[in-house]
């Protein structure tokens, strides 16, 4: 059969379509077999990773049934897992596996409320007869996944977390601890603490630092931000902090702060803590500053006081370096001070001594020099002599140090040793001079022990040297010299004598005699070293001269005395004749005998002029005898002493115009009066003029003047400018001799002024002062009281 063109057309068109059809049809399945194959490794995969996977989910349904895998059963303690979660109870196994009734309804409670409520839970449970901890997690399960209200449960095996867990709670725990007992020690440290926050403002302050700052309590320190140091140089301790942080290092500095009302000095050490902020602390150091100023001071004043000492010191460091040295020490081996500044070391120093030949001489130099740098490493003190090359002779001492150093000093003894050897000499050249002396000498000391004897001491009074070499005591030493005295009691006496010269520190002597009929005179002398010295002296030949002269002394004074009553007797009986004399010479000058020729006239004139001046001298005898002996009569009375002076001087107007005098006569009655004789006071101011109109020349002044001391005594000065006197012939004319108008010549016959002058003045208890010098004039310085 034939078909046509369409027929054709349309077959193949036909099973184009079919092929087609069947093509898509083969594609498709091998699409979903192929998405099937996906799906199944896909949920393999997907329980291979919730096999694998921390957590397990257990699908409870509304009826209790529950699902899970069968790990998560094994995780229960069961080989599967069982139908219901009512089955889950440890109770129904045996206790072994499973929960327990109380975990069990927390478990149940919990799904219910999520089925009811949507609500999501939390919750720790462990399994009984395991030690795993599992971490439950609950809410409304997907529809997708259960329909109808089911819950999904996953449990976390927390096993390790929990060790984890425990091992950082019991750190805290001990943390905490720490934490609590390190803020205790804070609190109750007595160094001001402070804590700082990221922004450097003060969050956390101890008691000592509220207390510091006088605050009430810390939190009223923090909230108001009080500081306990001020701002140095324009830095705050907020810029101080943030430096610190910023430098990730502790900054320490030591600053004054005011504690208590009180200045105080504080080393302050803020320490940075990372990005938790910066800590800090505050010691008070005020008493080590003190200290150490202290130290200083008294370093200064050692060292000035060694500048005052004549040893010359040299103090070494623990490194042998020279770091001090006294005036005294430059001095002695001439040392420039700018060389000392360089610090040298000993070395240096011992072979600077050595070039100024200032160390002694030693054959192996290296080897003394180590030696003497041994001294740094002994544990005592060095002492040696140094004789150098001049004579000089010097004490070295080394004394170590406690820091390794080493202290010297140098004292020079040259002199010392001069004077050891000037003073055994003189010790020598005493002794010589103690045995070769007239006198007995003996020295004792405080302890009445006899120290040092002479060869005359032990010879005067027969000692033995054996016994005074034993030094034997006072009391044994005079009991054996009581034997040699005539009176042996009075040894007593040198007893005493020797006590007052060694105890008593003063001078006493007295007299003994010997049974022989010696006589000695002795004496303790308190010598300076505190010693006493017995000097006895052999005196019986002046004691003998003595008593002559007292026997002659006493038999002139007998013929003095004798003397005198004789001439007291010879004036009364003088006074007697010559005054018949005087009245004879008087009646015939009168004419009672009738009348006289001129020439006779004269003659009376003359008789009366010589018994007039003879009645004086009996008088002045008179008066010198008497106030000798002690006897003359002085009236009581009060004297008008400036007119008494007027009488005076007018009495001598007819001698002073014969002479070519003028007399000068000062003072006023207001000058008052005076107790005494008025005779007698008239003649001791008319001896005076007397003296002085005969010792001035013609033309010659003659001053009286009479005045009232400040101590309310009376003063009459009668001076003149007259020729005046020698020392000597001063001390002749007060002993009673007048000297001549030329100076050359003595007169007897009117020498008695003066001294009748002063005994007549000195019994009235006043005083005579007589002054001349040759061509200048006399002065006479009358004081009465």
């Amino acid at each position: 059969m034939h078909l046509n063109q369409a027929a054709l057309v349309v077959i193949g068109l036909l099973l184009a379509a079919w092929t087609t059809v069947a093509a898509w049809a083969v594609l498709a399945a091998r699409a979903r077999q192929r998405r099937a194959d996906a799906s199944l490794r896909l949920a393999r995969r997907l329980g291979r990773m919730v096999e694998e996977a921390p957590a397990m989910p257990m699908v409870v349904r509304v009826d209790g049934r529950i699902e899970g895998p069968a790990r998560l059963a094994g995780w229960f303690g069961f080989e599967t897992m069982p139908g219901y979660l009512s089955e889950l109870e440890a109770g129904a196994h045996g206790g072994e596996r499973g929960f327990d009734e109380y975990q069990l309804s927390l478990l149940s409670d919990a799904v219910r409320r999520t089925q009811k409520t949507a609500a999501p839970f939390r919750l720790n449970l462990t399994p009984c007869g395991s030690k795993r901890a599992l971490g439950v997690r609950g809410h409304l399960a997907d529809p997708q996944i259960s329909p109808a209200g089911a819950a999904l449960v996953w449990f976390f095996d927390f096993t390790e977390s929990e060790e984890e867990l425990r091992h950082l709670r019991a750190e805290t725990a001990g943390a905490r601890a720490d934490f609590a007992g390190l803020s205790g020690l804070i609190e109750a440290a007595p160094l001001p603490m402070w804590f700082r926050g990221p922004d450097l403002a003060l969050r956390l302050v101890n008691t000592a630092y509220v207390r510091a700052v006088g605050a009430r309590t810390g939190e009223d320190v923090v909230l108001d931000g009080v500081e306990l140091v001020e701002t140095v140089d324009g830095a705050t301790p907020r810029d101080i902090a943030r430096l610190a942080q910023a430098r990730h290092m502790p900054i320490e500095r030591v600053v004054s702060a005011t504690i208590g009302g009180q200045r105080r000095s504080l080393r302050v050490i803020d320490l940075p803590l990372g990005d938790d902020g910066v800590a800090g602390y505050a010691v008070d150091i005020e008493e080590m500053e003190e200290l150490t100023r202290q130290f200083r001071r008294f370093r200064a004043a050692q060292r000035q006081m060694l500048d005052t000492m004549s040893a010359g010191i040299a103090q070494f460091d623990e490194r042998r370096n020279l770091v001090f040295v006294n005036q005294p020490f430059l001095r002695l081996f001439n040392i420039p001070q700018a060389w000392v500044v360089d610090t040298p070391p000993f070395d240096r120093v011992l072979d600077r001594m050595r070039d100024a030949g200032r160390l002694p001489e030693v054959r192996d130099f290296p080897e003394w020099r180590r030696e003497r740098q041994g001294w740094f490493l002994s544990r005592e003190a060095r002492e040696e002599p140094w004789l150098l090359s001049d004579g000089t002779h010097l004490r070295v001492v080394a004394q170590p140090m406690p820091d390794g150093g080493l202290l010297m000093m140098f004292e020079d003894r040259t002199e010392q040793l001069q004077l050891s050897a000037t003073r055994d000499t003189l010790l020598r050249s005493r002794t010589a001079t103690f045995d070769n002396l007239f006198e007995s000498l003996a020295a004792f000391g405080p302890d009445s022990r006899v120290q040092l004897w002479n060869r005359r001491f032990v010879a005067d009074w027969g000692l033995d040297e054996e016994f005074l070499d034993s030094h034997p005591r006072a009391d044994a030493l005079l009991a054996r010299m009581a034997v040699k005295l005539r009176r042996p009691g009075q040894v007593a006496t040198i007893g005493q004598v020797i006590e007052a010269a060694t105890l008593e520190r003063r001078q006493q002597s007295g007299r003994l005699e010997l049974a022989d009929g010696r006589y000695l005179a002795f004496a303790g002398v308190p010598l300076p070293d505190g010693n006493g010295l017995l000097t006895i002296l052999d005196i019986t030949d002046s004691q003998k001269a003595e008593t002559m002269l007292r026997e002659r002394n006493a038999a002139l004074l007998e013929a003095d005395a004798v003397k005198t009553r004789f001439i007291a007797n010879m004036s009364y009986e003088f006074r007697t004749p010559l005054t018949s004399i005087g009245g004879f010479a008087e009646m015939l000058q009168s004419g009672l005998a009738g009348d006289l020729p001129e020439r006779a006239k004269e003659y009376v004139g003359a008789i009366l002029t010589s018994v007039k001046r003879l009645g004086e001298q009996i008088e002045t005898v008179l008066d010198l005898s008497q106030g000798e002996a002690g006897t003359l009569p002085i009236a009581r009375e009060a004297v008008a002493i400036f007119p008494l002076l007027s009488e005076v001087v007018h009495e001598r107007d007819e001698a002073l115009t014969e002479g070519g005098l003028t007399l000068d006569l000062r003072g006023t009655e207001a000058v008052g009066t005076v107790t005494g004789d008025p005779r007698r006071l008239r003649r001791a101011f008319g001896h005076l003029v007397d003296n002085a109109i005969a010792a001035t020349g013609q033309g010659g002044r003659i001053l009286v003047e009479c005045t009232r001391r400040p101590d309310r005594k009376v003063q009459v000065v009668v001076s003149d400018n007259g020729r005046g006197m020698e020392p000597a012939q001063l001390a002749r004319a007060l002993e009673g001799l007048a000297i001549s108008s030329d100076g050359r010549s003595i007169e007897r016959r009117s020498g008695l002024g003066l001294p009748l002058v002063r005994q007549l003045i000195e019994a009235h208890g006043g005083s005579i002062e007589i002054m001349s010098e040759p061509g200048q004039g006399t002065s006479a310085v009358v004081v009465l009281p």
